[in-house]
């Protein structure tokens, strides 16, 4: 599909955005979820670099294709790696290391570029949807 005139690189580039913002929310709500386990360490996927790796590496093709025009799969989630990031501010008194402030901006964060992203990707199907219909005759 990259190399298709009609669904080119920004629709490739909205996939894999929007992939590494849902794998990213999953990293912080995990992280949420063990806020009372003690010696947890929160991870996080540094979003900007992800999708420059998503979009400069080729694509693993990790399953079995019976046509070559079956679609690709990713199995692996090498898109977005995970970093393990030290939280700067831990709770001596509870001896948990999630900053549920810090947690709470990252998934904020993560939700407006994921709506960004979702928001241009409806935008390019409102431009195809009136190009099929020939300018609205």
């Amino acid at each position: 599909m990259a190399d298709s005139r009609m669904f080119g690189q920004t629709y490739e580039m909205i996939r894999k955005s929007m992939d590494i913002s849902s794998r990213r929310h999953n990293l912080i709500a995990g992280n949420i979820a063990n806020i009372d386990t003690i010696g947890y360490t929160p991870s996080d996927i540094d979003f900007q670099s992800a999708l420059k790796r998503a979009m400069t590496e080729p694509e693993p093709d990790n399953l079995d294709k019976t046509n070559v025009k079956h679609l690709p799969g990713n199995i692996d989630g090498s898109a977005g790696q995970m970093n393990s990031m030290d939280s700067e501010d831990v709770d001596i008194h509870h001896l948990d290391s999630v900053n549920i402030d810090t947690e709470m901006m990252n998934l904020m964060e993560n939700n407006v570029k994921f709506r960004s992203t979702a928001e241009m990707l409806l935008r390019k199907m409102t431009i195809l949807n009136y190009a099929i219909d020939e300018g609205g005759k």
